[in-house]
């Protein structure tokens, strides 16, 4: 039984003990059911003059913004060549006998600060013993591909290879038990086949795709291109959420429930102390003028005459990632790739004579891929700074 003198004493533990978690909740923001702190996040936190992205847990403005800058030219560029074993044959530029190649020797530098020149070594130093997997469509293979070119060329051959389960594919470097993989999801969500072979996009469906992202280190997503898709290219047939079916929903509702199931995904499945989250924002294409706009340019456009027309997708995202648990990192490469239409494989997406060359009417072009070397190269750089 409690004595007179101790119930004071007890009485004061007790509301120390409140003020203690009453302060943790107000003034740090941090619940005190929390099963993580602060220091748990620390990568978050960078140093003073690291990268800028766009974030959705943090609303505090870094010291430097990496996504405002211009494009300085370098000739110390590229950091790789043409040769790289693993560039696909559709944006190996020089390969398809594209006459120019300064469009490779363009850095991105940001304004008030500069982003660290890619280090192999280095990166996969950090990456040792780790599991990165880039998470999206073509022009994030098309980024995954950049990365590997990146590294590969100071492994042995011996010392590194790849591998392929479902939709995903990995590189590995053997000696530092690390990988760097892509996995095919251009909607994150589902796309099935139904009755009569009906392409059928299932908006609150997401496991068959996120079954490849459990257990990684880093993720870095990407979707946005194939929700834009319309008439003869549209990507799908019929949409579908729970057991409502809709055929002439509109893309940017349709895309932010796709992405709501995402972020449901992340928020319940995935560890912040475990794993880093990254959202690459939308790539710009250059394909007016009948997909000829981006052909025969040589340089980047210095600046924008008038404000850039920022694409819906991105302005969806935000709101998506903003109301996320989840810390992602909202990495935003939209404006500054839109400076370089001169970085797409244009009709050098298979070697051409020299007579076809001199009249690109007609055939094909691409003006929403990147040459490589070149763009998605300054996003890895930036990928590497987060690290």
């Amino acid at each position: 039984m409690a004595t007179p003198s101790s119930l004071p004493f007890k009485s004061l533990i007790f509301v120390s003990l409140i003020i203690f978690i009453f302060y943790q909740s107000f003034f740090l923001g941090v619940s005190a059911q929390s099963d993580f702190d602060l220091d748990d996040l620390e990568w978050l936190q960078g140093k003073e003059d690291d990268v800028n992205v766009v974030q959705s847990r943090l609303s505090h403005q870094r010291q430097c913004d990496f996504s405002v800058g211009k494009w300085i030219y370098d000739q110390s560029y590229p950091l790789y060549d043409a040769t790289c074993p693993y560039l696909s044959g559709k944006v190996n530029c020089q390969m398809n006998g594209r006459p120019d190649s300064d469009y490779e020797k363009w850095r991105w530098k940001p304004d008030g600060c500069n982003i660290p020149r890619f280090d192999a070594l280095e990166f996969l130093g950090k990456m040792r013993r780790k599991r990165m997997m880039l998470v999206g469509d073509s022009i994030m293979r098309n980024q995954w591909e950049s990365l590997v070119c990146l590294i590969e060329h100071v492994i042995p051959p011996e010392k590194k290879t790849v591998s392929y389960n479902g939709s995903s594919m990995a590189f590995h470097a053997l000696d530092f038990e690390a990988s760097i993989e892509f996995c095919w999801a251009p909607f994150l969500v589902e796309l099935k086949s139904g009755y009569q072979n009906k392409r059928i996009l299932e908006l609150d469906s997401i496991e068959e795709n996120a079954q490849y992202w459990r257990g990684l280190d880093i993720l870095v997503f990407d979707s946005a291109h194939w929700w834009t898709h319309s008439g003869e290219w549209s990507s799908w047939d019929f949409l579908k959420e729970g057991n409502r079916i809709f055929t002439d929903l509109n893309p940017m509702v349709a895309y932010e429930k796709g992405l709501f199931t995402w972020a449901r995904w992340v928020d319940l499945n995935l560890d912040p102390r475990r794993t880093r989250v990254i959202f690459r924002s939308v790539s710009p294409k250059h394909n007016r003028d009948n997909g000829l706009k981006c052909y025969y340019q040589k340089e980047p456009l210095a600046y924008f005459r008038r404000q850039p027309h920022l694409p819906e997708q991105l302005f969806v995202l935000r709101g998506v990632l903003r109301r996320m648990r989840f810390p992602v990192y909202l990495q935003d490469i939209t404006v500054m790739s839109a400076l370089r239409r001169d970085g797409h494989p244009s009709v050098y997406v298979r070697a051409l004579t020299e007579e076809e060359a001199q009249h690109p009417e007609g055939h094909s072009t691409d003006c929403s891929h990147w040459c490589l070397p070149g763009v998605p190269d300054a996003w890895n750089e930036m990928l590497y700074a987060l690290l």
